[in-house]
């Protein structure tokens, strides 16, 4: 079960994929608009109401984009998510019924462990994000790095809290259906930490190492890459682009929408052809768009089959798109717009395999020409990024899941 953006759905077709092929029967139970994401993998699919581009271009949504600090839009994305919670309860009920085990990512966590309790299922989480308290970092969401160990873990509970406080008044009203007593948010959270509930993180150890003062249960399992039939093509006029010169670098933002569309893929365009380099741009959410026989405007394509043909990836530094760079071997340029994406660009940085992190606020040609340009001339980036890669390609995220799910199915055996 899982809700938010294309980024907080594609990772789980590749773990239910994964899955299936373990065995398992899988269903996967996100928004209706998401259907397509599981065709051919294997993956049943239970649609939830809500279309999170609809609500993001809503005027609530509008305003979560309006804000410039990082306390200010997630204050905003509480209120929105707290406005939806009630309307994905009675399909997550009615799919939990069909089911034996529940799947919880973390954007749904409290809503669906309540919903798990209440027909007596086990559950498990599975995170793209790593969302525990530690002294390591600041909570992802937050968009800082650090600020210092105490106030890191002490940030981190804080946002825990507020997460469950998102969905306090569904979860009040859910069990008091299924007959359970009530519970506090912050006992409801402690509950779940004494009975050390299994949760599985879908990024490699290599880009965030687990940290040592998370408790016992929280595991950093691997990346689940999005399922990808393996006969996938890029379309034709695509591969003619491709074909046509030199490797060319991919801009996209995802499911991030911007202001002004037609200025910011103007500053793109000319970033580009100052670094003399040619463009493949995603339209993605914010509508980006570019014309010229040096650039290309695409929708929606696998990225595990055109990222290994660039020269560099400009993106948002979102969970999914971070990892398939990383995948692909390519060096990165991030442009983080929210929430936890400020955290996977400063783990490109610190990994080696991108020159800076830029902000779209504002964003020029002036500042992304000259990063484009050392992304995709030093060496040392690419080299970093191949290596990674490499390592990557020798891990396989999806069978500690499979590990813990055997377990939960039969909970005599070891």
């Amino acid at each position: 079960m899982t809700a938010g953006s294309r980024g907080d759905v594609a990772p789980f077709t590749g773990l239910g994929h994964g899955l299936v092929r373990a065995g398992h029967e899988v269903t996967l139970v996100t928004h209706g608009c998401f259907a397509d994401l599981v065709t051919g993998s294997g993956v049943g699919f239970h649609p939830l109401p809500v279309d999170p581009r609809a609500e993001l271009e809503s005027g609530r949504g509008r305003r979560l984009h309006r804000s410039v600090t990082g306390a200010g839009k997630i204050v905003r994305l509480a209120g929105l998510a707290r406005s939806l919670a009630g309307r994905l309860t009675d399909g997550m009920v009615a799919a939990a019924r069909a089911g034996d085990v529940l799947l919880l990512s973390g954007s749904l966590e409290p809503l669906g462990y309540a919903v798990a309790e209440g027909l007596g299922l086990p559950s498990m989480g599975v995170h793209l994000q790593p969302l525990a308290p530690t002294r390591q970092f600041a909570p992802p969401v937050a968009g800082a790095s650090s600020w210092g160990p105490t106030v890191n873990r002490a940030a981190g509970y804080g946002v825990n809290l507020a997460v469950e406080r998102v969905f306090a008044e569904t979860v009040r009203g859910l069990r008091k259906e299924f007959g359970l007593p009530p519970v506090g948010t912050v006992a409801a959270r402690r509950a779940r930490e004494r009975r050390a509930w299994p949760v599985h993180h879908g990024f490699s150890p290599l880009v965030v190492p687990r940290p040592p003062d998370w408790r016992r249960g929280l595991d950093v399992s691997g990346y689940w890459w999005p399922y990808t039939s393996e006969d996938a093509r890029l379309p034709s006029a695509l591969e003619d682009f491709l074909d046509a010169g030199p490797a060319p670098v991919f801009v996209g933002l995802g499911s991030a929408t911007v202001p002004d569309p037609g200025r910011l893929s103007g500053e793109i365009v000319r970033a580009l052809r100052a670094a003399g380099l040619r463009g493949v741009i995603q339209r993605g959410w914010g509508e980006l768009h570019a014309s010229g026989d040096d650039m290309f405007t695409v929708g929606e394509v696998p990225h595990s089959v055109l990222f290994p043909r660039t020269a560099a990836v400009v993106h948002h530094a979102g969970a999914g798109t971070t990892g398939a760079g990383l995948r692909a071997g390519v060096p990165a340029v991030p442009v983080p717009v929210q929430f936890d994406e400020g955290f996977w660009a400063a783990r490109l940085v610190a990994l080696g395999v991108a020159p800076g992190v830029l902000s779209p606020r504002g964003l020029r040609a002036e500042r992304l020409a000259p990063a484009l340009v050392r992304a995709t001339t030093d060496p040392a980036y690419r080299r970093n990024a191949r290596a990674l890669a490499e390592r990557l390609r020798t891990e396989d995220g999806v069978a500690p899941v499979a590990e813990t799910l055997t377990r939960l199915e039969h909970p005599g055996h070891s």
